[in-house]
C-alpha cells in the first residue's frame, strides 16, 4: 500500500510539473499540454501495465505522448507494428540502443524462446554450453514453420566417443511440441568434425522417420569447441 501511495504521489508530481513547465517536443520547443492530454497521461501512468495495450506500453517506455509526431513517435509506431507481427520479433541494425534494449527484455520475459535457426552457425553459437563437454550430448531443436525455436532438449548423453539414440526419442517430443521441423546436433569431445558411421546411419534413419511423420529433419550439426560440420551443407541430408 505504501508503494502504491508513493507511486501515486510521483504521478501527481509529474503531472503537476508538466502542467507548470510544459514538455519539450521533437524540436526542443516547450509546449504546454492541454487538460485532456494531462488526463490521458495520468490515466496511462496509473493503469496497471499488464492491462495496457502494446502501443501504450511502447509509448510509456520511450516517453512519447499521444498525438506526438516526432522521431521517437515514429519509432514507437514502428516498434508496435513489429511486436504485433508474427515473425518480426527481431531488432534492426539501425535501431537506437533503447529499442534494442526493449527487444532484449521482450525475449527474456516471453514464455517462448525466439531463437531463429537459419544456418548451422546459429546452432553452433547456441550450443556454447555443450560443444566443449567431455561426453557426447545429443541435442534436438524443435522448430515452428518460421524456424523459430519452440523447445530445445537433451535427448541423450553418451560416452567420450559414442552416443546411442533412437529416432523415437527424437520424434516423440517433436510431435508433443507440435514441431514443423527439427535440427539435431551433437558434440565431438575429440575435436574431430568428421561424422562417424553411426552418425551417418542415425541421420539416415532420422530423415526417413521425419518424412513418414511430416516433420522434416532440417539439419544435423556436429559441434566442437572450435568449429562445426553441417550434414545439410555436406549434402548428407
Amino acid at each position: 500500500m505504501e508503494m502504491l501511495n508513493n507511486w501515486m504521489e510521483l504521478v501527481c508530481a509529474e503531472i503537476g510539473r508538466q502542467r507548470e513547465e510544459g514538455v519539450k517536443n521533437e524540436n526542443g520547443v516547450v509546449e504546454h499540454p492541454t487538460d485532456k492530454e494531462l488526463a490521458e497521461t495520468k490515466m496511462a501512468m496509473l493503469e496497471p501495465v499488464d492491462k495496457m495495450k502494446t502501443q501504450d506500453l511502447v509509448r510509456l517506455i520511450l516517453g512519447v505522448r499521444k498525438g506526438e509526431h516526432g522521431k521517437w513517435a515514429v519509432l514507437a509506431r514502428d516498434l508496435t507494428r513489429r511486436l504485433e507481427t508474427p515473425g518480426m520479433f527481431e531488432p534492426l541494425a539501425e535501431d537506437p540502443l533503447p529499442l534494442k534494449a526493449i527487444w532484449e527484455l521482450s525475449k527474456r520475459f516471453t514464455g517462448k524462446k525466439l531463437n531463429v535457426y537459419l544456418k548451422p552457425r546459429d546452432v553452433w553459437e547456441e550450443l556454447r554450453d555443450v560443444r566443449g563437454l567431455k561426453k557426447e550430448h545429443f541435442m534436438a531443436f524443435f522448430l515452428d514453420t518460421r524456424n523459430q525455436e519452440i523447445r530445445r532438449e537433451t535427448i541423450s548423453v553418451g560416452t567420450l566417443n559414442y552416443n546411442l539414440v533412437h529416432p523415437r526419442e527424437v520424434f516423440e517430443p517433436a510431435v508433443k511440441n507440435l514441431a514443423a521441423g527439427i535440427i539435431v546436433a551433437h558434440n565431438h569431445p575429440s575435436g574431430c568434425l568428421e561424422p562417424s558411421d553411426e552418425d551417418l546411419s542415425l541421420t539416415k534413419r532420422l530423415t526417413q522417420a521425419g518424412k513418414l511423420l511430416g516433420i522434416e529433419l532440417l539439419d544435423h550439426v556436429i559441434v566442437t569447441r572450435d568449429g562445426f560440420m553441417s550434414f545439410k551443407q555436406k549434402g548428407l541430408i
